[in-house]
């Protein structure tokens, strides 16, 4: 008999192992209904989805989101203004509840600075940085207290999409400093924006470069391959780390195309079909972020990235809690991005802006 697979010891108090063979059951119990039940109670609930865009301006980062959720959910014109959006100078985030087939889902965008736009980079990254660390901070404030919301709001970043310019060489230093920082505080989706300037042959090659460039720099992406669970898991996760970073473009409007409606962008040879895989891969990314994927970047940010924040923020506070109040913690060591200014305002459809 192997050594290695022995049974428990019944006098053993060691939990059973989970090679045990399950009980025999005389009859229906019923166990099965309590998928029934976390549907029931989760769809009542809602769900909640925080995605950052970071990248510069003019590479389709609002167009992207709106064909992602195929609904206007980021405006092409601030409500007050008129005219051509401007370069976003302030982190702006937006509100909306989206509901399909009685499932709601509370999204939250965020749209970064113009990241690179300026001539002087220098620690052009702080802003973002300090504003997801924000987001822990509130959490960690709101969970730490003495008596504690039966739901705490969750605002914390879980997916930051990256969009790299379509340059066809590699990423440039300021994408890989940027990158290094990013990936240690949030789940990053690298993709290459506007992938209809180049032709298949020059992306392929892009994405190979790319991909050499994050591996040479210790740069882990998501999906992270330490983070799989189980066969199916490697199996999956392994395709999607092989075609990353996408190759995406982004449209929110309809064209017709053989007797048919389809997101594009027209030009003088023909439409750019989003959702066709032999123009654009932008289904890879849609399904990574919602169909397949969702519950695992906010699983990952509540037990990894949140957790390595709790971690640290606690280890450094010196102070005791005084009173039932908040637990006064050390203030934010200076060596991480402070808090991003953050103004939040209602908008005439019920929804949420943030600048």
């Amino acid at each position: 008999m192997d050594p290695l697979r022995r049974s428990p010891s019944p006098s053993s108090s060691e939990p059973s192992s989970p090679r045990s063979p399950p009980c025999e059951m005389l009859g229906y119990v019923g166990i099965e209904a309590v998928l029934d039940q976390l549907k029931i109670k989760a769809m009542k609930m809602g769900f909640e989805f925080n995605i950052m865009m970071v990248g510069q301006s003019g590479l389709g980062k609002s167009t992207m989101v709106n064909t992602l959720f195929k609904s206007k959910v980021w405006k092409s014109t601030p409500p007050g203004l008129v005219g051509p959006m401007p370069q976003t100078l302030q982190l702006h985030s937006v509100t909306h509840v989206i509901e399909e087939n009685g499932v709601k889902l509370k999204l939250t965008l965020t749209d970064t600075p113009g990241f690179g736009d300026q001539i002087n980079n220098d620690k052009c990254w702080d802003p973002i940085l300090g504003y997801i660390n924000e987001q822990y901070e509130r959490y960690l404030q709101e969970e730490i207290l003495i008596t504690r919301k039966r739901h705490i709001p969750d605002t914390r970043v879980h997916c930051c999409v990256y969009f790299v310019p379509p340059t066809g060489h590699c990423l440039r230093p300021l994408d890989i400093e940027f990158l290094r920082r990013l990936c240690q505080t949030v789940n990053v989706v690298p993709v290459i924006a506007r992938a209809d300037s180049l032709t298949i042959e020059e992306r392929e090659t892009f994405r190979r470069k790319i991909q050499h460039n994050l591996k040479m720099n210790c740069i882990d992406v998501y999906p992270q391959q330490c983070f799989d669970e189980d066969i199916n898991d490697r199996i999956l996760n392994s395709k999607i780390r092989e075609r990353i970073p996408f190759a995406v473009v982004g449209a929110d409007r309809e064209h017709l195309v053989n007797g048919k409606c389809v997101l594009g962008r027209k030009t003088k040879w023909g439409v750019i079909e989003v959702e066709n895989m032999a123009h654009c891969e932008f289904p890879l990314l849609r399904d990574l972020l919602i169909r397949s994927h969702l519950q695992d970047l906010k699983d990952i940010t509540h037990n990894v990235h949140y957790e390595n924040y709790r971690v640290c923020r606690l280890n450094d506070s010196h102070v005791l809690p005084r009173g039932p109040g908040w637990v006064n913690l050390a203030p934010t060591p200076p060596s991480s991005p402070g808090p991003s200014k953050v103004c939040r305002r209602q908008t005439h459809d019920n929804t949420t802006e943030e600048h």
